[in-house]
């Protein structure tokens, strides 16, 4: 199953398991189904709380806001994560603040999801990875899709939390495959935080490898680690990459963490293979300055002073707005080269290409 697909049935049944939900957003209705075709279907099943809406972000999350705060519960999508600055007012003022403002904790079930990143071509204003944005706002979560996590699992547990959450989508992943991994690695789920690691089998799998959920996918023997990658599920294929060429032309283990929830992020449960890897490494797609891989570095570095060998290595996109050509755009954005460089550097090699 594609992750859009995944994505989009997700969005099914929780409508049709929950008629408090409502899902508001630009050009949603059937024939067209978005911009990605992720709300496709909807409308038709469920013509009353699929609602198509004026070209305004701030009206958009405003509306849902309310609508939440009323006791019901409310999916928006931004047509691009670029324009969720259009409704910042909207989530800085009110819905994130309205979950305590009142003397009172209040729920607030709110999604809006923001399909991010470039890779496709669509420049300087449609391609942004806004997360860092965001970072640090009481009252407010921070999600990525990932081709690890189960789309539904995700969006019950932002409801769930009964406050206003960002759920970001690398557009790319749309038409990527769930679960998929190179035949080198396999995957576990810990604390919800996806870990990919060397499979002990070897090449010849099915490329789709998934150990016990649990504790057990932190169990991994001293030699094989030379690194930890922890990166956001839109960078996983492209840190997958990295970690093939850095095990096949450097001989390099490392180990891939893909969280779900971006922030607030509890690294609690991967201190032990935090603090005994050679090299931590926080890859994002967005750029440099107040960032989440900055944030997730300062928490490790307070966790884990006295173990940590070197200091954590944070790899972002280039100091730039997004070009439309695609050769000066993956100038720009993190590529599969970056990470492994990255690595490399962080590790003392000084001939790293």
């Amino acid at each position: 199953m594609r992750v859009g697909e995944n994505l989009n049935r997700a969005l099914h049944g929780l409508l049709a398991d929950d008629p408090s939900v409502y899902v508001l957003g630009e050009d949603l209705l059937d024939p067209y189904g978005g911009a990605f075709k992720i709300t496709k279907g909807l409308s038709t099943r469920f013509p009353d709380r699929v609602l198509t809406t004026p070209l305004s972000e701030g009206a958009v999350v405003g509306a849902a806001s309310g609508l939440a705060l009323a006791g019901g519960k409310a999916v928006v999508e931004i047509m691009f994560a670029d324009f969720v600055a259009l409704a910042f007012d909207q989530i800085l003022n009110f819905a994130a603040k309205s979950v305590t403002m009142y003397g009172t904790r209040v729920p607030l079930p709110l999604v809006i999801r923001c399909p991010s990143g470039g890779h496709r071509g669509y420049g300087p204003t449609h391609s942004q990875s806004p997360q860092k944005h965001f970072i640090g706002i009481p009252g407010l979560s921070l999600f990525e899709m990932s081709p690890f996590h189960d789309n539904r699992a995700v969006l019950d547990r932002m409801l769930a939390l009964g406050e206003p959450c960002l759920l970001f989508e690398d557009k790319v992943l749309y038409t990527r495959r769930m679960y998929e991994v190179d035949e080198l690695f396999r995957w576990d789920l810990v604390d919800d935080v996806a870990v990919v690691r060397l499979d002990p089998g070897g090449p010849g799998g099915s490329g789709m490898s998934r150990g016990d959920a649990g504790p057990g996918g932190l169990e991994i023997p001293d030699g094989d680690l030379d690194y930890v990658l922890i990166v956001p599920g839109g960078l996983a294929h492209r840190a997958l990459a990295a970690m093939r060429a850095l095990l096949l032309g450097h001989d390099l283990a490392g180990v891939l963490l893909v969280p779900s929830r971006l922030y607030p992020f509890d690294p609690s449960p991967l201190l032990p293979i935090l603090g005994r890897a050679p090299l931590v490494c926080v890859a994002e797609d967005g750029s440099a300055g107040g960032t989440w891989g900055g944030h997730v570095a300062a928490d490790l570095h307070t966790r884990l002073w006295g173990r940590l060998r070197r200091p954590v290595k944070l790899v972002h996109s280039a100091d730039s707005v997004i070009p439309t050509a695609a050769h000066l755009e993956r100038e720009v954005l993190v590529q599969e080269s970056t990470i492994r460089r990255a690595v490399l550097e962080g590790l003392g090699d000084s001939s790293a290409p």
